[in-house]
């Protein structure tokens, strides 16, 4: 099968169908072209979604991250940026294998297809060329033989007029044998022409043609070819990335394996524990008998030594941790402001943080001193006495800082039992308050307020028990203002608030809030002037008043 064989007389229709093959490829182009953009854009949107939900540093949201589930989704973001940077990959090798190699391939045949078809041409000009001269020597041989003819009969009535003269006669004969020989020499010429032209047209119609169709039919296989070798190589771009994305899925897949709701739940405790014991049993108190008080070695009452707890109107006149208002002040330098447990972790992380730091500096002096020790070997390299001043300041940071670490460290010694407590806890915590007399006596126990965040306060507080029976039962929220609102709430569920502090509330309830969530789990809120109490932050909806004073604004 040839198309100089089979198509020798399509000419025209064959350069339309190689302009449509060009046409086809340029299209296949553009479409992985946008195919290259479109994997580029998702590559794009993938980072960019794994950025924002990538946690912030040195803010709260990092600490989270410290959970099981919360490290199974960061790995999950990393892979999704990895699995973007393969969609990036995709569209680099399909540009430089396709896009690229393809459009230098199209114009490469453009400028083939036109030397072809303008050879093609040529021939059919040529051809054309010799045509006309076959017709115009023929057209002269039949010219030449009619006015021969005509000559030939003008001699012969001529002849056979008596009337004309012998001269007239011979001019005659001699113009008919003239165009007789013109006809002969025209006849020989067509003659020759025409054999050339049959000649030509041989050589054209089984040579010229069948050749040049030829060429055409090879550029066209060639870019059936080349378009199906980019259809593979499409494929492959695409297949050589799976392997890849398939250890970003199994990464996804062993993050989540990896979640341990033991481990978090574990970290919760460690996050959030108090070290305090839970309060024990109040005591009866029999008015109709001599009063006689005795507190509970468990019992973190934080009413007054001495005061009786009494509700008057339903409202709560001795308060229970953990439901004490809190004390609202800096933090101490020690952290005794948080439970102990907390307290603990707090005075660790610092600890941590200066030996990190003293690390630092130490690294810094060893690091001068080798410099200075260079200088003294090599005093061209530099002055000795100018690190002095450095070396002396880094010296007195490093001093500085151990004697902060120790100030520290003898804190947590104290917390964690290794040295001896204050006198006062000691004592609070060996029971030596158990079996209080009704005798006037001076209580100096230090009670340890905490609050819903965690926080608690030492007060020192001497009253006697005379003073406690009076019947001036103040509580420390009658005699100041009530807080403002700086919000409200709706109850998600119904809350039975049986503990001191604590405040009832039904489900779809809407009431005030005064106090938002201080990291503890509680909220303080507010049913009307006289009813107020704490409730858990995951029973409630909070809706936040931006404006008001004390409420937050979250960005």
């Amino acid at each position: 099968m040839s198309w100089g064989t089979e198509l020798w007389d399509q000419f025209d229709n064959l350069e339309k169908h190689t302009q449509w093959g060009i046409d086809i490829l340029e299209k296949y182009i553009k479409f992985v072209k946008e195919r290259t953009e479109i994997e580029l854009s998702y590559a794009k949107q993938l980072r960019n979604l794994s950025k924002k939900y990538q946690p912030k540093k040195n803010s709260k949201e990092e600490e989270e991250y410290k959970y099981t589930a919360c490290k199974a989704f960061l790995s999950t973001l990393n892979e999704m940026n990895d699995y973007a940077g393969q969609h990036e990959v995709i569209s680099e090798n399909m540009t430089s294998q396709i896009t690229v190699d393809l459009t230098r391939y199209v114009q490469e045949l453009k400028q083939e297809r036109k030397s072809n078809f303008h050879d093609g041409r040529k021939a059919q000009q040529h051809i054309e060329t010799c045509w006309k001269q076959l017709e115009s020597s023929k057209r002269r041989f039949e010219r030449d033989c009619k006015e021969a003819d005509r000559a030939q009969q003008y001699f012969e009535k001529m002849d056979a007029d008596i009337n004309v003269t012998k001269a007239d006669v011979e001019k005659a004969r001699q113009q008919a044998q003239i165009r007789q020989q013109m006809a002969e020499d025209s006849k020989a010429d067509y003659s020759l022409i025409l054999q050339r032209f049959n000649q030509e047209q041989w050589e054209y119609y089984h040579t010229h043609i069948p050749n040049i169709f030829q060429k055409i039919q090879e550029m066209e296989e060639r870019r059936i070819v080349r378009i199906g070798e980019s259809m593979k190589t499409y494929a492959e771009v695409d297949r050589q990335v799976i392997p890849i994305i398939g250890k970003c899925l199994d990464g996804i897949v062993k993050a989540a394996e990896s979640i341990d709701q033991k481990n978090d739940s574990q970290l919760v405790v460690e996050a959030y524990k108090s070290g305090f014991e839970p309060p024990g049993d109040i005591e009866f108190e029999d008015y109709t008998q001599p009063m006689k008080r005795t507190v509970s070695d468990n019992s973190l009452s934080s009413s007054k030594e001495g005061k009786p707890e009494l509700r008057f109107g339903g409202k709560s006149k001795g308060k229970l941790w953990p439901f004490i208002k809190k004390n609202k002040g800096v933090t101490p330098e020690d952290f005794s402001n948080f439970p102990p447990e907390q307290r603990r972790k707090k005075l660790q992380q610092k600890v941590d943080d200066l030996n990190r730091e003293i690390q630092k500096e130490t690294d810094q002096r060893d690091a001068i001193t080798k410099m200075k020790d260079v200088y003294l070997k090599n005093p061209q390299m530099g002055d000795p006495a100018s690190l002095d001043q450095k070396l002396t300041e880094v010296t007195q940071n490093i001093e500085k800082l151990r004697l902060e670490a120790q100030k520290f460290e003898a804190w947590l010694a104290e917390v964690e039992g290794r040295l001896p407590a204050r006198s006062e806890q000691a004592r609070r915590q060996s029971g030596l308050y158990d079996g209080q007399t009704h005798q006037t006596v001076t209580n100096c126990a230090q009670d340890r307020e905490s609050s819903p965040d965690g926080s608690y306060t030492e007060e020192q507080s001497q009253e006697s028990e005379h003073k406690a029976l009076a019947p001036d039962f103040d509580d420390e929220f009658d005699d100041e203002e009530p807080l403002p609102a700086i919000g409200t709430c709706k109850a998600l569920y119904t809350f039975e608030g049986q503990n001191e502090g604590t405040i009832s509330v039904v489900e779809g309830e809407t009431l005030s809030v005064i106090e938002e969530d201080k990291g503890d789990g509680w909220t303080r809120i507010r049913r009307n002037e006289d009813e107020e109490g704490y409730v858990p932050t995951s029973y409630v909806e909070v809706y936040l008043d931006k404006n008001a004073k004390g409420a937050k604004t979250y960005i």
